[in-house]
């Protein structure tokens, strides 16, 4: 029996590979199916079963076109009412996979049907159980994201109480050698306070997670829902399209055209996603910068909503290739109308930001704060900034003065730098400046 990790670190995603006696199981697989495809070929084995957890809201799984390549069954819960071929999976549930075996846990939270995989070796012993969304390492499922979509929908508290009898009566009744497989690690929005380890045990989470130390149900519920991150536009559009599965993950990406820039239609959205330098030294009108970086996939999904078309413009084909993919990743290469070869500098050129005179003159300017609300309660840094943070951003770009120069920040210059797209884009008029990571330099020392 053998267990095999692969990590997305753009969407801090664990999926698994369980092979024994030339079987192989993955666990909740990537969009992308050809590292499993080809893991399975270096091991000589056949991938014959595929797990989901449950219907996930932040990357598409390649579970549907797996079972077209391998033949392998799919098992999830009933409760999922998953429309693509499957076996249900539920409490109690074994499958054999060469001499070991698999059992599914009911553990409803996170979503009203997670399960978990709890691995038994060839004497029944547990060995291992994947913990899908349920449990991380250092924390644990958030349950607000299935209010209003998926097969069963619940509210956020309802959840929670059900997460905490979840954690309490299924994983933590379990040996405390029993490894701890978690479908997400540090960065991921699924959960608030995830460890930097991509494994555990059941022992060492009992003992340092502060979601399972000794606390009442009701304390349990309000220390899960103060504080979570924000939910991207896309994680809806995810749960609904894992329910249904999704299209071949190669011909979906390979059907987009390649456009020149003036064959592109106007009034429709164009995600620029090369560096900052380059997008503020010349871009085309309207352009939205997110540029190609760890969190990619996420901030797409988070600026636009699906359905939503764009053009996907970068400076080369490797780069554009890889964006595309990205994109994929969330499901969203179905919304770019074209992917754009863009090297020479547009007619837009984003004002460059002069923080000495801004730090002479602070009151010249509208300073618009673009971090999270408890990052700017926490650690305010310039008085009289608006807060709107940026996943609110084009939302609200309406209540921004733009009497005065509009400088924008976050903490490290990243989001500063979609943000300050975002705003010129949507007020032509304004002038719009990114502090970026000049802010490193103007936050004040405590």
């Amino acid at each position: 029996m053998n267990i095999h990790q692969f990590y997305d670190e753009g969407l801090s995603h664990a999926s698994y590979a369980i092979y024994s006696d030339g079987q192989m199981a993955l666990i909740d697989p990537a969009r992308n199916p050809e590292p499993y495809l080809d893991f399975a070929r270096e091991q000589g084995a056949t991938i014959s079963i595929i797990v989901e957890t449950h219907p996930h809201a932040d990357f598409v799984s390649s579970h549907t076109e797996l079972h077209r390549l391998t033949g392998a069954t799919i098992y999830t819960s009933r409760l999922s009412g998953a429309e693509y071929p499957h076996e249900p999976f539920d409490d109690g549930d074994r499958i054999g996979l060469g001499k070991v075996w698999l059992e599914a846990l009911n553990t409803p939270g996170h979503s009203p049907d997670s399960i978990c995989v709890l691995l038994r070796d060839s004497n029944d012993q547990p060995q291992a159980v994947f913990t899908g969304d349920t449990l991380f390492v250092g924390d644990v499922g958030r349950p607000d994201l299935r209010e209003n979509v998926g097969h069963i929908t619940a509210k956020a508290e309802a959840l929670a109480r059900e997460l905490y009898h979840s954690l309490r009566k299924k994983l933590l009744t379990l040996p405390e050698n029993v490894r701890v497989y978690p479908a997400h690690g540090p960065g991921s929005l699924c959960g608030k306070n995830m460890g930097s380890d991509l494994s555990s045990t059941i022992g060492r989470e009992a003992a340092s997670n502060y979601a399972l130390q000794p606390m009442s149900e009701d304390e349990f519920v309000a220390l899960l829902l103060e504080q979570q991150p924000f939910v991207p536009r896309y994680f809806p559009f995810d749960v609904a399209l894992n329910k249904r599965g999704a299209g071949a993950f190669g011909p979906s990406t390979a059907a987009i055209p390649r456009l020149d820039t003036a064959n592109l239609e106007s009034g429709t959205m164009v995600v620029d996603g090369r560096q900052q330098g380059q997008f503020k030294a010349g871009h085309l009108p309207g352009a939205f910068n997110i540029p190609d970086g760890l969190r990619f996939e996420t901030w797409l999904g988070t600026i636009i909503g699906p359905g939503e078309p764009f053009y996907l413009l970068t400076d080369n084909a490797e780069a554009l290739q890889l964006l595309i993919e990205k994109a994929a990743k969330i499901g969203y290469e179905q919304f770019i109308k074209g992917g754009v070869l863009f090297s020479s500098e547009g007619p837009m050129i984003s004002p460059p930001f002069n923080a000495g005179e801004f730090v002479e003159n602070p009151d010249s300017y509208t300073i618009l704060d673009i971090r999270s609300t408890q990052e700017a309660a926490d650690r305010p840094i310039f008085k009289g900034a608006i807060n709107i943070p940026l996943p609110e951003l084009r939302d609200r770009i309406h209540q921004i003065p733009v009497d005065k120069p509009v400088a924008v920040h976050c903490a490290g210059g990243y989001r500063s730098a979609i943000g300050s797209s975002l705003v010129a884009a949507a007020l032509p008029s304004a002038t719009v400046l990114d502090i970026g990571n000049h802010i490193l330099d103007l936050i004040p020392v405590k």
